[in-house]
């Protein structure tokens, strides 16, 4: 069975921006060999920090959304499942995933990693999903 990931908004971030691990596990969705789950929840959070961040204009933050949009199958999710009580902003992950039936979250983000499983659901980081699928 390929595996279904969901990668964070960070994950994102720094997978269309620099050739480290994040970009590494984006690539394996490009590869076909994982398949890349998102929601337009973690699409406007990520479009936030291209704006505020690197300062990206309107046209640039749209084409990197794009090239993501491209391999990442998108889901639509409720904004129901509260399961991240110390940062409820991270509750969209888990249920992007949920309802994407991941088998993966790809994360470096504190709090969804203390989790470490959900409904099945294994939450690591880039270094230990691509160490997996590469």
């Amino acid at each position: 069975m390929q595996p279904i990931a969901v990668y964070d908004t960070n994950i994102l971030f720094s997978g269309t921006g620099w050739s480290g691990t994040p970009y590494h596990c984006l690539e394996l969705v490009r590869q076909d060999r994982v398949e890349g789950v998102t929601c337009i929840e973690i699409l406007d959070e990520l479009t936030e920090k291209f704006s505020t961040k690197l300062n990206f204009s309107p046209t640039q933050t749209r084409k990197r959304i794009d090239y993501l949009r491209d391999f990442l199958r998108l889901v639509t999710i409720n904004n129901t499942l509260k399961v991240v009580s110390a940062d409820p902003d991270d509750d969209k992950i888990i249920e992007c995933a949920v309802i994407g039936s991941a088998t993966h979250i790809v994360t470096g983000d504190a709090h969804l990693l203390k989790l470490r499983n959900y409904q099945n659901i294994q939450i690591i980081t880039a270094a230990e999903f691509y160490a997996q699928f590469s």
